[in-house]
């Protein structure tokens, strides 16, 4: 299957980019939806991508822009809903997959690479993320043959710069004298964003990936505990850190789901109660110590960097 033309949901996002900027050097022709064309130059720099402002969710614009296109991702993905019964995970997950699919069919795209989760489970799910992530899985799967070739992707926590793991981490540990850890024996295997733009792109063309699920899995297996203890090591924090009880957990959670940002919710907890790790073991080569310290070292250099520029300009006013 020779692929030349692709339209991506989610590419504005921390994958998104990655699997963008991926299929740009690849020569694919990219057309990317989302809500705000401006916010993304950086995107709108690479030759071969084009950026458009679109409704996602309305069935007749994703037929709209799916035409003439060969091959359609479907990155679009959230950890956390604004109401508290699941109906924004559905709308997110299930009901998006299912107008796609739909207007692929419609369009004729022949191909369909959609991102799922580790531990995405229909029927025994433990969260509502889950439930519902792996009900839109099955659904791609099942009902996009005979007409398009679907692949599905099912990573761990994804980890690289500008992610969402080690860099909450590290924002949290720098105010954080004392740091209360949820689920600290929860399991994952980190798995590098890069590796994850790579296996989008190497599927697209590839025949033996049709009608595949892939789970996607870095080298090593890490606890919550160890996750944040490694975070602050590289951050030089000296911290206590608090592993939570199960109680004390879901309390936190209870708490949490109420404040703004929703930085940890029931949903979230139920979630981490199933280890993030691949029964085959590892699918995808690279390290956590080959990656997070640089963007990490980084960050702080640039810290103390603004620190001494701050200290600077007040001597500076001070002086007579």
């Amino acid at each position: 299957m020779k692929i030349d033309s692709v339209c991506v949901l989610g590419g504005t996002g921390f994958v998104g980019r990655h699997v963008v900027t991926r299929l740009n050097n690849a020569g694919k022709h990219v057309r990317v939806l989302t809500r705000r064309r401006e916010r993304n130059r950086d995107l709108l720099v690479l030759p071969n991508v084009e950026i458009v402002e679109a409704d996602i969710h309305d069935p007749a614009t994703l037929r709209h822009h799916f035409a003439e296109r060969d091959a359609v991702v479907n990155l679009v993905g959230i950890l956390n809903e604004k109401g508290f019964r699941g109906e924004g995970f559905r709308y997110a997950h299930v009901e998006l997959a299912r107008k796609v699919l739909d207007a692929c069919k419609e369009r004729g795209v022949r191909r369909l690479l959609h991102m799922s989760a580790l531990g995405a489970d229909q029927g025994g799910g433990s969260s509502h993320y889950l439930r519902t992530k792996g009900e839109a899985e099955n659904h791609v799967l099942t009902f996009a043959r005979p007409e398009i070739a679907a692949t599905t992707f099912r990573p761990s926590v994804i980890f690289g710069p500008e992610d969402s793991l080690f860099n909450r981490f590290a924002t949290l540990l720098a105010i954080a004298p004392v740091f209360p850890v949820a689920c600290p024996r929860s399991r994952f295997a980190p798995v590098y964003v890069g590796d994850v733009a790579e296996r989008f792109a190497a599927a697209l063309e590839d025949r033996e990936s049709f009608g595949q699920r892939y789970n996607l899995c870095g080298p090593e297996v890490w606890t919550m505990m160890d996750l944040v203890h490694y975070t602050a090591e590289l951050r030089g924090y000296r911290r206590l850190l608090l592993p939570l009880p199960d109680w004390a957990a879901r309390l936190q959670a209870t708490i949490l789901q109420f404040a703004p940002g929703k930085p940890f919710s029931r949903d979230n907890y139920l979630s981490l109660q199933v280890d993030s790790v691949c029964p085959e073991g590892p699918t995808c080569p690279t390290h956590v110590d080959a990656i997070v310290p640089d963007y990490l070292a980084h960050q702080d250099r640039q810290a103390r960097l603004q620190g001494f520029r701050r200290e600077a300009r007040r001597r500076r006013r001070a002086t007579p």
